[in-house]
């Protein structure tokens, strides 16, 4: 699985105007709506269960990158939403400090193999040094895409 085949391309924001981790949250669903990749009227429910699963422990991962996620039905297959904040926002990160690269992923809870391989796919890009900083680099959607298939191409 690669990063680009999740990514929905539309619902990615270069700048998020969140300044904590629930309107981060918020802000990543409405995109994927806005993008048609969730229903809107659906979005608040989304966020919900998004946030409720974020107050159980957090996904701020460290060295900047936070990953909240869940299965919810009505998602037929997994899909991401990417979120770059310059000045960083506060997610409860296992190493204490911001988070400048929200990923948000939504996946079907009748595949939960799709799920562990859409985590995996994020978590073997967020663990290389180079991708973090570029993505965090990246001041417009476009350059976020190309750090995505960068990422994909090298493998």
């Amino acid at each position: 699985m690669k990063l680009s085949d999740i990514v929905v391309t539309d619902a990615i924001i270069s700048e998020l105007k969140a300044k904590n981790r629930d309107e981060a949250i918020v802000e990543l669903v409405e995109s994927l709506a806005d993008a048609g990749a969730v229903a809107k009227k659906s979005a608040k429910e989304i966020a919900k269960s998004v946030i409720t699963r974020e107050s159980q422990a957090t996904t701020g991962i460290g060295k900047g990158v936070a990953l909240p996620h869940a299965k919810l039905k009505g998602i037929k297959k997994p899909i991401c939403a990417f979120g770059r904040s310059a000045e960083g926002i506060d997610f409860a990160s296992l190493d204490s400090k911001p988070v400048y690269s929200v990923i948000l992923l939504l996946s079907s809870p009748d595949n939960p193999d799709e799920h562990l391989q859409a985590m995996e796919t994020i978590f073997k890009h967020v663990q290389r040094d180079i991708f973090r900083k570029f993505l965090r680099q990246a001041e417009t959607k476009q350059a976020m895409l190309d750090v995505i298939k960068e990422a994909d191409e090298a493998g």
